[in-house]
């Protein structure tokens, strides 16, 4: 199973979150990642937001990324999204 956690934070208070399962073992760990991150995206009701240099360098580091209003086009109502794996089985 593959698990990402996603959490909206504003002035260093969780506004909302939302755990995404991906079950399916065929996809490539990129593809469940762009998967889990549009799920995360459609339950928040965001933008999907662009995967800057230092997301990519965080994410691959410690498989964790915050996503802030410079990776967003619409302005957003938060100071930024933490997307983070919680589990990851092969």
């Amino acid at each position: 199973m593959f698990r990402i956690w996603g959490k909206l934070i504003k002035d260093n208070r969780l506004l909302r979150d939302h755990t995404v399962c991906i079950e399916d073992y065929s996809m490539s760990r990129t593809a469940k990642v762009y998967k889990a991150l549009d799920e995360l995206c459609y339950e928040f009701d965001l933008a999907t937001p662009t995967w800057l240099q230092l997301n990519k360098e965080d994410f691959i580091r410690h498989a964790r990324t915050r996503f802030t209003q410079d990776n967003f086009i619409e302005h957003i109502e938060f100071d930024y999204l933490d997307f983070q794996v919680i589990e990851e089985e092969y």
